[in-house]
């Protein structure tokens, strides 16, 4: 029976396929053949055998449970395998890619439990039936291929930012602390100063204006002692308020750019892995806009919040004490209104953090297209990218939009609420004037008082809008500084007083994510060595690289240098002992002197020269306009590839490294411009711990050792004549480039060594 849901391509077949009582417990679609191409298969646990088929679903074969049976599942650089064997041999091997690793889990871990539970007694553990709290689908039910699990929950919650995120930034605003209470005074003193002028208008309308209205001459000495009280509060007012504002802009000033500097060296810090997972605009996003917004909400939203509060806490002591009654029917809308301002955040909250990641992906449609507008114009894909950036701007919009329509019902809400409110006082007012309750100048100055408290109150609301975004780039920063590197460095590390240059790898396996890389890579590499890496791409050779270099930490075994593992080592510290020469040269906007120098910035130009001597990139500096002052442009535009390339050498050999790796630093030149880096690269290996890889298997025949690679383990080990005599994969590898024919696996493509006897005969 079929207790599971297949797809409608697989449902009936395997459904004619079961035996009576005969039930499904997991499946899985393989997507390879034996040979790795695209090809659609069926893979199929039950409570009494496995089952499988290929693409049309014809011919079933199947595998009855018996003792002895395993069903191992491993993968590699993005591909899947299963591999059914008994005690003497494979019975049986499916590949799939790593799209269908979660249902391969699934397969073998039925398979076993069957076996345990016919042979050994031990009953599988019930099943349970863990749903999503959102849609409430199965979460260990078989995926439909092309689906991702739960594809509409599976996706890890974003949480959204909560207002109490804000109070993180304290960790910034902390050496500022006299400061900040400095101005947090003079707010208060300013706020005070503010609030004088109304209660002054009491006197001045009961025992001035309303006694000459009914006949009383105006005392002037009286009138001139008000309005100069009036004068030297707004003056007062105006003096406190300019210096508070003046130094709190300054404070937060400085903590935003605390805070861009702490983000920017804590992202230098971080692996590559992280890099890998993220754009570049979006970084850019968050260290530059977002931090400008916490400035801005800093310098003027906050200090406005501040000045609200303290207006409106003052504002109410005054109105009680004034009149009490009168008070509490002031107050009456701002339940309310406080209501509205929380109903309103909740909503704040979760759409400006959607905004702050639309305009994102704006910045790195742009951050992708601008240094890449070379391959646009060559491909004339000016229109596609248009596009791509009009669809990002319209989501961008769109996004914005559903926050608007929010924010712009608020905003007159909380206005009408404050002028029903205003109105409520003025009924009441009349009313108690008309009982003698209280003096016209006692209203008055309520309402100028109430006026003032509704306008603060309204401002407060519309604070709501900045606090959030804030909220929302702050949750976005500190999610860069809240990440722990993959690459840590150590608790107590060791150092080396002197490098020799002695690497050694002891059973060194690497997994990016769920794939796994590399496996049980030994090897030692002894001072002054240099040893070649071959083989087919993706067959590890620039993973055990970047191992070397810590780029990533290893998942099994250890590396060690003059026999101390290297997570023992300071990351700076290990990697000043290693020179880098790249496929691909990086080279930053400036000149050609401060490129060779980046390794060492304060290196006499003198020095500068000799390595470029060496690097034979001396003759070429010297015909630029403006010879080692030349700016080289952004990434280096302004020189050819193998002129970048004699410039990365010379980086690396002024810092005159223990260690070097030359990751196919010749691949991608012309035949002469190779041998001119041949003849640095000589200078530069000279008398180093040196580790190449290169395409061109003829560069590497000087090597002492040459390290054959396939699939992620080492198969061969020699010098170019020894592997030669073999005629194993490095003699494959060889024959094929040399003829220029597909260099795929021998047994992947069994007719490649049909072509290399064919050659040698």
């Amino acid at each position: 029976m079929l207790s599971l849901t297949f797809p409608s391509t697989w449902a009936t077949r395997i459904e004619s396929q079961l035996l009576d009582g005969e039930r499904v417990l997991a499946w899985m679609e393989t997507d390879l053949d034996a040979h790795l191409y695209f090809s659609p298969g069926l893979v199929v646990a039950t409570n009494k055998r496995l089952l499988a088929t290929a693409e049309k679903g014809e011919t079933w074969q199947d595998w009855p449970y018996r003792q002895g049976l395993t069903l191992a599942r491993s993968d590699h650089s993005g591909v899947g395998s299963l591999e059914l064997v008994d005690e003497n041999s494979l019975l049986a091997g499916w590949h799939y890619t790593l799209a269908s690793d979660t249902a391969a889990g699934r397969l073998v871990e039925q398979f076993t439990q069957q076996l345990a539970y016919r042979f050994t007694g031990e009953l599988p553990p019930p099943a349970v039936q863990a749903r999503c709290p959102k849609c409430h689908r199965p979460l260990d039910a078989p995926l439909l291929p092309g689906e991702e699990e739960c594809a509409s929950c599976s996706r890890e919650a974003e949480t959204p930012p909560s207002t109490w995120t804000l109070l993180r930034l304290w960790r910034f605003a902390k050496p500022y602390q006299w400061r900040l209470l400095t101005g947090f005074l003079l707010t208060l003193g300013s706020t005070a100063a503010a609030l004088v002028p109304p209660y002054m208008t009491m006197p001045l309308m009961d025992n001035v204006l309303i006694p000459y209205q009914n006949g009383k001459p105006i005392d002037v000495d009286l009138v001139i002692f008000y309005l100069t009280g009036l004068l030297g509060a707004a003056i007062m007012a105006w003096a406190l308020g300019w210096t508070r504002t003046y130094m709190l802009a300054l404070v937060s000033e400085h903590i935003g750019a605390d805070l861009r500097t702490a983000a920017y060296e804590h992202l230098l810090k971080l692996s590559h892995a992280y890099f890998s997972g993220k754009r570049t605009g979006d970084l850019m996003a968050r260290i530059g806009s977002e931090t400008d917004r916490l400035n801005i909400f800093l310098s003027l939203h906050l200090l406005d919040f501040a000045t609200d509060v303290l207006m409106i806490g003052m504002t109410v002591i005054i109105l009680v004490s004034i009149d009490p009654w009168l008070a509490l029917v002031t107050l009456v809308p701002l339940p309310i209104i406080a209501w509205l301002i929380h109903l309103v955040r909740d909503r704040l909250r979760t759409g400006f953090e959607k905004v702050d990641r639309a305009w994102a992906e704006v910045t790195s449609v742009l951050a992708d297209t601008i240094p890449g507008v070379r391959v646009v114009k060559a491909f004339a894909q000016e229109k596609r990218e248009a596009t791509r950036f009009r669809a990002a701007n319209e989501r961008n919009r769109e996004v914005n939009d559903r926050v608007n329509k929010v924010w712009s019902l608020f905003t007159p809400t909380v206005t009408l609420l404050t002028e029903i409110g205003l109105l409520v006082v003025w009924v009441f007012g009349i009313w108690q004037v008309s009982k003698d309750e209280i003096t016209v100048g006692v209203l008055t100055a309520f309402l100028a008082y109430i006026s003032r408290f509704y306008m603060r109150l309204d401002s407060m609301s519309r604070i709501v809008s900045f606090t959030q975004k804030a909220a929302a780039g702050t949750k976005r920063i500190f999610e860069i500084l809240d990440h722990v590197s993959s690459v840590p460095e150590p608790a107590q590390p060791v150092h080396l007083p002197v490098v020799e240059g002695r690497i050694e790898l002891r059973g060194v396996g690497f997994r990016y994510g769920t794939r796994s890389v590399t496996r049980d890579i030994s090897m030692i590499i002894e001072p002054g060595e240099m040893i070649g890496l071959v083989g087919h791409s993706g067959s590890g050779k620039s993973t055990i690289v970047n191992l070397i270099c810590r780029f990533y930490d290893v998942t099994e075994g250890a590396i060690l240098l003059d026999g101390v593992d290297i997570r023992s080592l300071r990351v700076a510290e290990y990697r000043k002992h290693i020179g880098l020469v790249l496929q691909e040269p990086f080279l930053f906007f400036g000149t050609i002197a401060e490129n060779i120098a980046y390794g060492k910035p304060d290196t006499p130009r003198e020095e500068i020269v000799a390595a470029a001597r060496a690097a034979h990139a001396h003759e070429f500096i010297l015909r630029l306009p403006y010879g080692y002052d030349s700016l080289v442009g952004e990434r280096g535009q302004a020189l050819s590839g193998g002129e970048r390339q004699r410039i990365s050498i010379a980086r690396a050999l002024l810092i005159n490294p223990r260690i070097l790796i030359l990751d196919e630093a010749t691949s991608s030149v012309d035949t002469t411009t190779e041998k001119e880096i041949q003849k640095a690269l000589e200078n530069l290996v000279r008398g180093r711990t040196t580790i190449a890889i290169a395409h061109r298997l003829s560069t590497l025949r000087d090597a002492s050792r040459l390290i054959v690679l396939d699939r992620g383990s080492i198969v061969e080990v020699g010098n170019h004549k020894e592997l030669m005599a073999r005629e194993g994969h490095y003699y494959r590898l060889y024959q094929a480039q040399a003829r220029n024919v597909d260099t795929e696996p021998d047994s992947r493509r069994p007719e490649i060594d049909r072509k290399v006897e064919e050659g040698r005969e």
